[in-house]
């Protein structure tokens, strides 16, 4: 709530409720974006909405619950980007060939935007036990969150027989580490000054990789011609 003078006389002018929070939570994001986690600060918030910092407390009990929303708002900017690429693949679904370069689609969107946006990446993981990777979003009509569509594309690729599903339970994490671990070292890491051709390089390899690794013969193995599993 904010006061103005008018004829002498101090007014409140009022804020809808739900408006102020969605204020607070989409400064908190630009903060971010700017300067990390660290750079979500309640009272700089309340200060570019324009009300004062007990009104924001008024929605979020203390500068680590603002952070927790802030967290879902950049995982959330993260999942849009990464459904856009995916939707961006053409081809039925179930099709070998189609449902490959969606798993590629998947990854090249989250390391693109750990290199663009490497302030929303960190804050989107800052506080991990805020997220539930199992798909807080189903049903809701939201944007599968980035966890929900990599499963949604091995989901796919074990539909295809790209993927064996004898071998599909759980290997969601080991390449959601893999491409995660990359996104880190080229983002603010210690590969992130390296020229773009060899950044693009080494997403190449690191989709090789997975890729290999889910063909039926295994890390290094093509499979067939098609790398479809006829087991």
């Amino acid at each position: 709530m904010n006061s103005e003078s008018t004829g002498g006389r101090t007014t409140a002018r009022r804020h809808p409720r739900g408006a102020v929070r969605d204020g607070l939570v989409s400064a908190g994001l630009e903060l971010a974006r700017a300067g990390g986690p660290d750079a979500v600060v309640l009272r700089e918030v309340a200060r570019r909405v324009g009300v004062v910092p007990n009104a924001a407390y008024r929605h979020f009990a203390d500068r680590e619950e603002l952070l927790a929303a802030v967290c879902t708002a950049a995982m959330r900017e993260l999942a849009a980007r990464m459904a856009a690429a995916v939707g961006r693949v053409r081809g039925r679904y179930g099709d070998p060939v189609a449902a490959r370069h969606r798993l590629r689609a998947v990854g090249r969107a989250y390391l693109a935007f750990a290199r663009a946006e490497p302030g929303l990446f960190a804050t989107a993981f800052a506080l991990p036990p805020q997220h539930d990777y199992e798909g807080p979003d189903r049903g809701t009509g939201r944007v599968p969150m980035p966890f929900d569509q990599l499963r949604a594309v091995l989901d796919e690729l074990a539909d295809a027989r790209v993927l064996n599903r004898r071998r599909r339970a759980g290997v969601e994490y080991p390449i959601w580490s893999t491409v995660h671990g990359l996104a880190v070292l080229t983002g603010e890491g210690p590969l992130r000054d390296l020229p773009d051709e060899t950044l693009r390089h080494f997403e190449e390899l690191t989709g090789d990789f997975i890729e290999g690794v889910l063909s039926p013969r295994g890390p290094g193995g093509r499979g067939n011609a098609t790398g479809v599993d006829r087991t």
